[in-house]
């Protein structure tokens, strides 16, 4: 079984959906690993503050077919990807590591090079995976996080209970 992170994002209706990604998430891939949820706002575009939070499941299914679940996810909660990519979203899950995988094609990058360019990004999967390397530089992600640069980028965390929706492992 292969360990997968994915970011999740939203500032429109953002609890609402917040909750339905996990809980898609749940269904689809089981036990799920999740960082504390955090509020940031929007970079390049004025508009709402996002929820943004990491998840983290192990999961046998190839790279590519979880990339299409999670963009079947991002379609049922509204998302439209012909959409600005700056711009308010329903919800944005992106696929930031697929074990230790590098690839690059037309469909997928993994690394995601967004883990060391957002606080709202790296921040979350440092508190989650923070000894795991990155599969490019083989540094640890705890590592890039201390070193991380975010004076503009700040994350406020967001109190949310979960309840049932998922197993945290």
């Amino acid at each position: 079984m292969i360990r997968v992170y994915v970011s999740v994002g939203s500032n429109v209706d953002r609890e609402t959906n917040v909750r339905a990604a996990v809980a898609a998430l749940r269904a689809e891939f089981g036990s799920l690993v999740i960082s504390t949820v955090y509020a940031s706002r929007a970079i390049g575009f004025s508009g709402e503050d996002f929820y943004n939070l990491v998840v983290g499941f192990r999961t046998d299914q190839p790279v590519h077919a979880v990339l299409e679940r999670l963009r079947g996810i991002e379609a049922e909660r509204g998302r439209k990807r012909s959409d600005s990519r700056f711009g308010p979203r329903t919800l944005d899950i992106d696929l930031l590591l697929y074990g230790d995988l590098v690839l690059c094609d037309d469909k997928v990058r993994v690394p995601r090079e967004e883990i060391k360019r957002y606080a709202f990004v790296l921040g979350p999967l440092a508190e989650i995976a923070g000894e795991l390397r990155h599969p490019e530089t083989g540094e640890r992600i705890s590592d890039l996080w201390s070193r991380f640069k975010a004076d503009d980028q700040v994350l406020t965390p967001v109190p949310f209970v979960w309840q049932e929706i998922v197993a945290t492992s």
